[in-house]
């Protein structure tokens, strides 16, 4: 309850529509029996609470939970809706490599582990320079949420593997799509911090005028 009562209109909105499509898969889940994703939707529920928790002394800007959100929702597609007899995590979109073996390039997988933890990097930097303000505009505020959002990447991976512990049947893959998962981690990540550099500087140009 002391969740809801710090939300803002805005907010609200946010939290409504991650509410709605969170409700919507996992009862999808349950009903095609997709066990490997219900551990995805208790962690996703410790994060959503974790942010909720952290709103006020936070202040994550509104297009940042959006952002949050969007991933979430990218996630939960992934593992939900069926594409050529396997799940959406599995489509390959740009054939950059042949269509067949672990190194399989470019897959909605990748695009959302990119763009995940590019986000991660994103409320890491935010976090660091709202209560750190004195590194705002170094080189630590760039590479501390870089490699911290690569650190998070890997307690994802360790999700992952207690899944394939858990349930018989997963679309986890192997050791290269372990890798692969990680080292679109870490690009994800970099370019989020290239850009939070540009927009900063661009930032302290227009404030010089």
């Amino acid at each position: 309850m002391q969740v809801s009562s710090n939300l803002r209109p805005r907010e609200w909105v946010v939290a409504i529509f991650t509410g709605g499509y969170v409700l919507a898969f996992t009862a999808w889940f349950l009903i095609g029996g997709n066990h490997e994703f219900i551990v995805y939707v208790i962690t996703m529920l410790a994060l959503i609470a974790l942010v909720g928790r952290s709103l006020r002394s936070a202040e994550y800007p509104v297009s940042m939970l959006w952002a949050l959100s969007v991933w979430g929702l990218l996630h939960m597609a992934g593992g939900g809706v069926p594409v050529d007899g396997a799940v959406l995590y599995s489509l390959q979109v740009l054939p950059i490599t042949p269509a067949d073996g672990d190194m399989r390039l470019l897959k909605y997988d990748q695009i959302v582990h990119a763009y995940g933890f590019g986000v991660t990097a994103w409320v890491l930097w935010h976090l660091l320079t709202r209560h750190f303000p004195q590194l705002r505009d170094t080189m630590t505020s760039l590479f501390y949420p870089a490699f911290g959002a690569m650190g998070l990447g890997t307690v994802n991976e360790i999700i992952e593997f207690i899944a394939v512990l858990s349930v018989s049947e997963t679309n986890v893959g192997g050791y290269v799509n372990t890798a692969l998962d990680l080292v679109f981690n870490a690009l994800g990540a970099a370019v989020a911090m290239t850009v939070v550099a540009v927009w900063s500087r661009l930032r302290a140009r227009r404030d010089a005028r």
